[in-house]
This record gives structure tokens, C-alpha cells and sequence, in this order.
């Protein structure tokens, strides 16, 4: 599965569009992370619990994608867009959707 953010992939056409496709992954950010978070935040620094969960959030909505793209007979994936959003009363939930054009390439 060739999954791109181009419209186009280079050296194959594409021969059908299946249609779009989306993965949708939310998550809960836990008591740990947001005080070693606010910690890094007073002292500066990375959060690198939030930048792993980001990560883990964003790999299980492209391997979500993929997966409804292969169901529908897809070999490729173009156009893709990845937005994060913040949910909850509290913000303390992370929405991660990515979603492109299920295509079959050359």
C-alpha cells in the first residue's frame, strides 16, 4: 500500500478511484503525562510523552486508512491530510483523523 500526500504518485497512473477514505483514532492524555508535561512546560524542554502519544495516535489513523482502503480494493493512497484536534470538557482527550483518496496505481 503506497499511502502519499501528493495527489499524484510518480512513475504510476492511476486507474480507478475507489473513493475517499478516513482512519479516526481518539485518545486519552492520563494524570502522569499532563503533570510531567506541566513540569517540562515550567522548566522548558520537550514533552516527550505527548510527542509519543502523537506519534502513536498518528501511525493507528494512517494504518486505520489503509486498512479501509485495502477493504475496498484499493492498492494506494493520495491526497492524504492529517488533522489533530483537542476534545472534552477538559481537553483532555487527542482526535486524530487522516483521509485521503482510495486509488488503484499501475
Amino acid at each position: 500500500m503506497i499511502l502519499s500526500t501528493t495527489p499524484a504518485i510518480d512513475g504510476h497512473a492511476i486507474r480507478e478511484y475507489k473513493g475517499v477514505v478516513f482512519g479516526e483514532v481518539i485518545t486519552g492524555v492520563n494524570f502522569l503525562k499532563d503533570f510531567a508535561a506541566s513540569i517540562r512546560n515550567f522548566v522548558g524542554g520537550r514533552s516527550g510523552s505527548y510527542e509519543n502519544e502523537l506519534v502513536q495516535a498518528r501511525q493507528n489513523a494512517m494504518e486505520e486508512m489503509a486498512q479501509r482502503a485495502r477493504s475496498m480494493g484499493a492498492n494506494a493512497v493520495v491526497g492524504i491530510d492529517i488533522d489533530y484536534e483537542v476534545l472534552g470538557a477538559d481537553n483532555g482527550m487527542l482526535m486524530v483523523t487522516a483521509s485521503g483518496t482510495a486509488v488503484i496505481i499501475d
